[in-house]
């Protein structure tokens, strides 16, 4: 089996999370500077065997698109575009920086790791990616 990869897109900074091979678990990645996705996503998926890309679609509350839907669907569209393969997927990422801040409150860290938003990034893709997992399993 190929891994599936996440990605929680952002303005400045882009979480990334894949799977295990055999797409038991999510674990991050990295977080890579926006501007230099593309770039990452290219040479990852030279060296590894990507199946699915998961990219999480920011919604508010309410379900409406947030401010930076719009950043988002131009990625993918681009991106799609010109890489067709894998597919591109979107899947609710409402709720993942509060998750990840939990995670990190629960997993002990101190307020300065806290305050890494790069380490947020990541934690957000890797249970955007989880969370993905899970709703394929019912």
């Amino acid at each position: 089996m190929a891994r599936i990869l996440s990605i929680d897109y952002g303005k400045k900074r882009t979480g990334i999370a894949v799977t295990d091979p055999l797409q038991i678990i999510a674990n991050g990645l990295v977080t890579v500077n926006t501007v230099e996705l593309d770039v990452f996503l290219k040479q990852y998926l030279e060296k590894e065997d990507v199946e699915l890309i998961v990219v999480g679609e920011p919604r508010q509350t309410n379900g409406t698109p947030s401010e930076n839907f719009a950043r988002v669907s131009q990625f993918v569209q681009k991106w799609k575009k010109a890489h067709p393969s894998p597919p591109v997927i979107f899947y609710d990422e409402r709720f993942t920086s509060v998750l990840a801040h939990q995670a990190m409150l629960d997993g002990g860290l101190r307020k300065k790791a806290r305050q890494d938003k790069a380490l947020v990034d990541e934690i957000s893709a890797t249970i955007l990616l989880q969370s993905y997992l899970e709703s394929k399993k019912k």
